[in-house]
């Protein structure tokens, strides 16, 4: 079937925006006619990568279940959706929506995007690589290491471990505004990590000892990037890009910094916004300045190359042992820690599967897999509520699809 002109494509987009609760995985981000969904490995058509084409393998990924998921795409939920997903066997790749609302071209597969707080995956591997080195010791307190950030209010010791597994007790800092309407009027200024770190500190303590709850905030890896800078002498993109980007083989990732564009290949990424009629309009939020997340949410990727982060991290390439083993280790005597070092880890039908969500407006992805490696998920959806506390349908059943 074709792809809708622009004008009835946007039209069927901003219909509605409602659908039912799914059961998805933790790092599943938290969430008509229609466009061809394209599956297949490069140019070579539908299927698998190792060759095999047709239904799925009984050991691999539910290829049905797969395609059913980008079926529908775009949709008034996702204008475009990208996947990747791996076992011993091979990979299956797929992509489905359009590349803009401008027209019909499809989606670009090996499109950049925003992966939110996957960056928190690769500012961790920079930190223990530089415990691995002797760098940083995770058991000392930050306050030693940033003592002009911390005031006296802050006498407890917070270690460097702390902040990698957020149980630090820090509060979170100050953004650009409270709501969507709020901080896309402000898009294109620039708040610094250090004026975030400082406005977080200036509201003192929260009321726990460091170390006894998990409490999963941007800030303990604002607080990491500044550390590595500390340590270091150097900016934290260049040592992240010299110490996990380059071992993993990651070409086309990036931090963007102040520049508000994404650089290269790319689907653009739009929000559903309600106007005062009770119509909805969908807002180009591609271009934004992501200053502020830095070390915890501002790297632009793809899914290959966030596929080589995964199992090359995974399998000890980039983050030496024993350091590794603090990326698959919630912290101890912590109610309901789900978290580590980077990563949270969550339970599908009796396996257990390591990974991170992330999403920035206009844009959710998460990755995940097994920690042997026989099954693996990269996917990147250009989500219409990206930033919603609510279900992501399409992220949602492209996760429950791959991880079943």
């Amino acid at each position: 079937m074709r792809a809708r002109t622009a004008s009835t494509l946007v039209a069927s987009l901003v219909l509605a925006l409602a659908a039912g609760p799914l059961a998805v995985p933790a790092f599943a981000a938290p969430p008509s006619d229609t466009a061809p969904a394209t599956t297949g490995h490069g140019t070579e058509g539908p299927g698998r990568s190792d060759g095999t084409n047709g239904p799925g393998r009984s050991d691999g990924p539910d290829e049905e279940a797969l395609r059913a998921a980008l079926s529908d795409v775009p949709n008034q939920h996702a204008t475009a959706a990208l996947v990747r997903v791996g076992d011993p066997d091979g990979d299956w790749h797929g992509s489905a929506g359009v590349r803009d609302l401008t027209g019909d071209r499809p989606a670009l597969p090996n499109a950049r995007f925003r992966a939110g707080s996957i960056t928190k995956v690769v500012t961790a591997a920079t930190v223990l690589r530089l415990a691995a080195q002797d760098e940083i010791d995770l058991d000392a307190p930050v306050q030693g290491y940033l003592p002009d950030l911390f005031t006296p209010e802050f006498g407890q010791p917070i270690s460097v471990r702390h902040l990698l597994n957020h149980t630090s007790g820090i509060k979170p800092g100050d953004g650009l505004g409270e709501d969507f309407a709020e901080v896309y009027a402000h898009r294109f200024e620039t708040l610094t990590p250090q004026e975030v770190a400082a406005s977080a500190i200036a509201k003192g303590p929260e009321d726990f000892t460091p170390g006894t709850r998990q409490q999963y905030l941007n800030i303990n890896y604002t607080i990491l990037g500044l550390l590595i800078e500390k340590v270091t002498g150097h900016s934290y993109a260049s040592v992240a890009t010299r110490l996990v980007l380059r071992p993993a083989g990651m070409r086309h990732t990036y931090f963007p910094g102040t520049d508000p564009r994404i650089r290269g290949p790319h689907n653009r990424g739009y929000q559903a916004v309600e106007r005062p009629d009770g119509t909805t309009e969908l807002l180009d939020v591609t271009e934004w300045n992501q200053a502020d997340r830095w070390a915890a949410g501002d790297v632009i990727s793809t899914t290959a190359d966030l596929e080589k982060l995964l199992t090359r991290l995974f399998r000890g390439k980039i983050v030496p042992q024993p350091e590794l083993e603090e990326m698959f280790t919630t912290p101890a005597g912590v109610p309901g820690a789900e978290r580590s070092a980077g990563l949270e880890y969550t339970e599908v039908d009796g396996e257990v599967f390591w990974g991170k969500s992330g999403s920035r407006y206009g844009y959710s992805a998460v990755i995940g897999g097994t920690r042997d490696l026989s099954r693996t998920l990269v996917s990147s959806v250009n989500s219409t509520d990206a930033k919603s506390a609510g279900p992501k349908p399409v992220l949602d059943r492209i996760t429950m699809a791959a991880l079943k």
